[in-house]
């Protein structure tokens, strides 16, 4: 099956990936991430709008659904711009919206809020116990932090230790809430993490197919340009087949995506099966690209000076963050009826 956009979404897109070759290229992203500061990028991203996109309109935001927030995702993979913050804010939108003035404070970047959830493990999973959460994705960006109290939610400021990743593309800190400040929900806050939960599952597959096409644009331009035995590398029957593998998976992983997105917003009554699916397929569909990816470039891929390792970077990341392949193809097992062998 292949997916196809509205023309809304195709305008989106091609704005949104317009503006991203523009105040994101390699060169500006390489800055930032040796900085180690994504602020530049993160401001402008909040001034021209592009961070309210997929919040409703009531609590400030421009509207828009979840196919939309998928199609951001994956041109800031395709383009690995620093999107921890972009994420993580989307991600906890859902719960600001119960108190719309401070759901559009966040939206300006004034009180920027991030659920306090370990990016390592599904959101929905059960937290360890003790008062730090671990791995909490842009917790060094926040100003406050949704907190989960059994069904209730608040919002505390919090002590946050930040943590170094391999993929200096995004962000993670351990967050030690200190004061609770407001009781934003009362009860309902496992109801609104499993769909968080799925809506994380589809935006990092999301961004996973972003970097996956990129990685197989790398691989065929430099299969073009290197020479062995006096002849471009790509005429090598292999590396075509690799090539091919890569274009199949590539494909085959937007339509996951995007019908994943559409199912996730409608609330299909397999909603959960398909953004599963997309986050364990994807995920490590990408993986396997950036490897062959590599393969291909030889030694030079692994190299700071070779945009290839961004994304090879970041796909690996993807396929961990809020739970590997493991996690999320047992919960498509536990899910599916089991067929009696005839």
């Amino acid at each position: 099956m292949r997916w196809t956009l509205t023309e809304d979404q195709e305008l989106f897109q091609e704005a949104f990936k317009g503006w991203l070759e523009r105040f994101a290229a390699a060169d500006q992203v390489r800055g930032w991430l040796e900085a180690g500061d994504p602020t530049p990028f993160e401001r402008r991203f909040v001034e021209e709008g592009w961070f309210a996109v997929g919040t409703a309109e009531e609590n400030g935001g421009q509207g828009g659904g979840l196919v939309q927030l998928a199609l951001a995702a994956e041109e800031l993979g395709r383009s690995a711009a620093p999107s921890a913050a972009w994420l993580a804010s989307v991600l906890a939108a859902p719960f600001l919206g119960e108190v719309p003035d401070l759901a559009a404070a966040s939206l300006e970047g004034a009180e920027f809020a991030v659920l306090a959830v370990s990016a390592d493990r599904p959101l929905d999973a059960r937290s360890p116990e003790g008062a730090t959460v671990s791995y909490v994705l842009a917790g060094d960006r926040a100003q406050r932090f949704l907190v989960l109290d059994g069904d209730r939610v608040l919002l505390a400021d919090a002590t946050c230790t930040p943590r170094k990743l391999l993929d200096r593309s995004r962000s993670v800190a351990d967050v030690t809430p200190e004061s609770t400040t407001t009781v934003l929900l009362e009860r309902g806050a496992r109801d609104l993490l499993g769909r968080a939960a799925l809506r994380a599952a589809v935006l990092v597959a999301a961004d996973s197919l972003g970097a996956a096409e990129r990685m197989l644009d790398f691989a065929v331009e430099y299969s073009k340009q290197r020479n062995q035995f006096g002849v471009p590398i790509g005429s090598f029957q292999a590396v075509k087949h690799a090539a091919a593998t890569m274009l199949v998976e590539v494909e085959a992983a937007r339509s996951l995506v995007y019908y994943a997105a559409a199912s996730v917003e409608v609330g299909h009554e397999d909603a959960a099966l398909h953004a599963a699916a997309a986050k364990a397929q994807v995920g490590a569909a990408a993986e396997r690209i950036a490897d062959s990816a590599l393969t291909v470039h030889g030694a030079i891929g692994y190299t700071w000076e070779h945009d290839l390792q961004l994304f090879y970077k970041r796909a690996k990341l993807n396929n961990r963050l809020f739970g590997g392949p493991d996690v999320w193809n047992e919960r498509l097992a536990a899910a599916l009826p089991l067929v009696p062998v005839v």
